[in-house]
């Protein structure tokens, strides 16, 4: 058990730095910064989809998928269209448009506070399942979060925030992924119930992600070149997670 609470404590530390990276994005011109995030977008989009398919519902479904685990599944999805609704929460993976006003950046700060939060929960109810589904959901949670944390930063700099603020609140919001695993760790070690619903609801809420907010962004840009490299990294998102399960 200790051995996986410094896995879990490790794995959503890493996450949780990734808030970070906006400090990187400064130095690089938006244009630049757009055509480099549409690529890791369609890889997280892929490693989303491999731990999803992969990873979660396979390890569910060992006895056999049940109407009780396919409703779990849906509950993850809607509950993730449920979060978009009541927040008025939307993934930013585009830095910095017109549309982005200075309430909405405080809304996006308590979306982004949830989103983070669930993370935590799901890092620690994987980790608890076995080390390969944890490891699995840590990277592609860790993809995932690159160019969203990009996307938050830049709409936090556009709604008025000074660039040190912006990552104080902006690594604020994700200290409660730590919360949300340290929470799972200690629910689950002493019910099993808690892994038995979070991991059908994360394969929900990745299928959600990917489909419903990554994968859209994709076909914004339809010419030939870039359409071949999205395919090509998304891919390369779903082999990641087919390779770890050769660590089993």
């Amino acid at each position: 058990m200790i051995i996986t609470w410094i896995y879990s404590i490790t794995g959503v530390f890493l996450v949780s730095l990734i808030s970070l990276i906006g400090l990187l994005t400064l130095s690089i011109n938006t244009s630049k910064l757009k055509s480099i995030i549409i690529y890791l977008i369609s890889f997280s989009a892929g490693a989303l989809i491999g731990d999803a398919f992969l990873h979660l519902i396979p390890e569910i479904s060992e006895n056999g998928l049940s109407i009780y685990s396919s409703l779990l599944i849906i509950s993850g999805i809607l509950g993730s269209f449920l979060i978009e609704k009541i927040i008025n929460w939307r993934h930013c993976h585009m830095p910095i448009t017109k549309t982005h006003i200075h309430s909405f950046a405080y809304m996006n700060l308590v979306g982004d506070l949830v989103h983070n939060f669930i993370d935590g929960l799901i890092i620690g109810a994987s980790f608890l399942v076995n080390y390969t589904v944890g490891f699995a959901s840590t990277i592609a949670i860790i993809l995932h979060e690159i160019p969203q944390e990009i996307g938050d930063f830049g709409v936090l700099i556009h709604g008025g925030f000074s660039t040190k603020k912006a990552l104080v609140y902006n690594f604020f919001t994700a200290l409660f992924a730590i919360a949300g695993t340290i929470i799972a760790l200690i629910i689950g070690s002493f019910s099993q119930n808690l892994t038995i619903f979070l991991i059908p609801f994360a394969a929900g809420n990745f299928i959600y992600i990917a489909c419903s907010d990554l994968i859209p962004e994709l076909h914004k840009e339809c010419s030939k070149k870039p359409t071949i490299m999205q395919t090509i990294t998304f891919i390369i998102g779903i082999l990641i997670m087919a390779s770890l399960l050769f660590m089993e």
